[in-house]
């Protein structure tokens, strides 16, 4: 009999072993393997014993066009739901660089509190002693006083490593723990990395409603059947859903991401979910094995609203008439906010949130021209009756679209206002094409009911209405900080076209070796 003291039995599982091949590659300290070396990440990855993980998630999020992030480090939306949350402590196993980088963001996103973070080495990743220290932190951390729950997160490096945080006791003195791999090579924006948390915590809290009676919500218990709502949205939106509920006998229940571990039970006690975020696949597959119907779109728009009312109606088998009374107490005032806040001008609209479909069809009943939307996120079942939508009214609608789609896009069609992300927003002022950030400044709106009908016009117009000033500024700058100019110079750059063509001639020559070791 073994005297080793330990916390817990995990030293007595069962091992899963990787796929037979060629050894493991070192990663700690490779400047070539990242987020962004794809297949040699997920090749490491499948060897140390990932493979089911990656499955699921190349099932749950399909790639599209590019194999790796175009936006920032996927991590960060499942570290921003559960710093979110209240009593829910969060620790990073990853490169140091990584956790830098995942830190400083989320605290300029406002979070308030501090993020754990499990360093490592060559020797410590390759011995299984990570995984150890995971454990230890963990143990430290299981305080009842102050925690409901612990999620641990593996990045890149630890996931292509196999360390196995499956193996982590499922709770330490009362407090929950909470084990998941986001890493950038398998999943492909932080949109939905925040649905692999929101999936997994969904997945605790259901085999806890299983085994037994849970908590109720700190809010108290709805008396009429509830409509879970699936995605970030803003705080007036849920508000709104549920005046617009209210007429058909039902109440808007908790926002999946919750904010506290106790709402994830009432969102599981509600009678249908409303997929306002479509991408939502690991939480819509919890909520479809608790038996609960999903309703995509939103009540976005005149359209969007009735369409939605109804599709609410049919979930929780309401008659017509109840229905009825509440699209009559909505869709005048509805048509009137839109009429009242015109916009005039063709937009061009890209994002990675996962609302974009949401946003076009608002802005095409506000009287604007969009012929292309571009989402970074995948095609559901859930967005399909959007997408219809759209394309009926000449919108060329591009899921997994990629920076290169957006930009062509903006760049061919020229329009009075580029709505996307940073990048595109970069090239279309370069342009002189007026344009606004997607997530700071159309995200942060209402977008349902007659309260987000007239909420877009006024930061749509007044940029729009900025075009002379962006030529001016084009013309005043022209040859400014572009090509042999970019950067500070005293004097006029030295050019020398000679060591140009050499290095032209070494780039060559390494696409060409890596082309021949793809063919070996």
């Amino acid at each position: 009999m073994s005297e080793e003291v330990t916390y817990d039995d995990a030293a007595n599982a069962q091992v899963i072993e990787g796929k037979s091949g060629d050894p493991t590659p070192e990663l700690q300290g490779d400047p070539g393997l990242g987020c962004h070396s794809g297949a040699e990440m997920e090749k490491a990855a499948r060897m140390a014993g990932q493979s089911e993980l990656l499955d699921q998630y190349a099932k749950d999020y399909p790639q599209g066009p590019h194999d790796k992030p175009q936006s920032m480090c996927p991590a960060f939306g499942s570290l921003r739901v559960g710093l979110r949350m209240k009593r829910v402590a969060t620790v990073l196993s990853g490169s140091a660089c990584c956790v830098y980088g995942l830190t400083f963001v989320s605290h300029f996103y406002g979070a308030r509190r501090s993020v754990g973070y499990v360093p490592f080495n060559s020797e410590s990743l390759v011995t299984g002693k990570l995984f150890e220290d995971i454990r230890d932190s963990v143990h430290e951390l299981a305080d009842p006083d102050r925690f409901d729950a612990v999620v641990v997160t593996n990045l890149c490096v630890p996931t292509a490593s196999g360390v196995p945080l499956r193996l982590l006791p499922s709770e330490i003195n009362g407090v929950r723990i909470v084990g998941i791999d986001v890493p950038g090579f398998g999943i492909p924006t932080h949109a939905e990395a925040k649905d692999v948390l929101a999936g997994a915590m969904l997945n605790y809290a259901r085999k806890e409603i299983q085994a037994g009676p849970v908590p109720k919500p700190a809010g108290g218990v709805s008396d009429r059947p509830s409509v879970a709502l699936l995605g970030e949205m803003f705080p007036v939106d849920p508000v709104m859903i549920g005046q617009m509920l209210a007429p058909m006998g039902l109440a808007a229940g908790p926002v999946v991401p919750c904010r506290e571990w106790r709402e994830l039970y009432a969102a599981l006690d509600c009678g249908a979910v409303a997929a306002i975020h479509p991408f939502y696949t690991a939480a819509i597959r919890e909520f479809q094995a608790a038996g609960r119907p999903i309703v995509g779109s939103a009540p976005v728009g005149h359209d969007g609203t009735a369409a939605w009312l109804a599709g609410i109606g049919d979930a929780f088998g309401l008659s017509a008439d109840k229905v009825a009374q509440a699209q009559n107490a909505f869709l005048p005032a509805i048509k009137g906010a839109l009429s009242a806040a015109p916009i005039n001008g063709t937009i061009t609209l890209s994002g990675y949130e996962g609302s974009e479909l949401l946003v076009a069809r608002l802005l095409i009943e506000s009287g604007a021209d969009v012929p292309y939307v571009g989402t970074a996120c995948p095609k559901t079942p859930w967005s399909e009756a959007d997408a219809e939508w759209l394309r009926a009214r000449g919108v060329t609608v591009k899921f997994r679209a990629s920076l290169e789609d957006d930009c062509a896009a903006m760049e061919g069609l020229k329009p009075d206002l580029a709505i996307g992300t940073t990048p595109v927003v970069q090239k279309a002022k370069e342009l002189a094409i007026p344009a606004l950030y997607f997530t700071n400044l159309i995200s942060a709106r209402p977008l349902m009911g007659p309260a987000g009908a007239g909420s877009l016009a006024e930061v749509v117009n007044a940029a729009m209405a900025g075009k002379a000033r962006m030529e001016h500024m084009r013309e005043f700058f022209e040859g400014v900080g572009t090509g042999d100019t970019a950067g500070v110079w005293e004097s006029d750059p030295n050019i020398r076209e000679d060591y140009r063509a050499l290095n032209l001639k070494k780039l060559e020559k390494q696409r060409r070796a890596a082309k021949a070791q793809e063919m070996i």
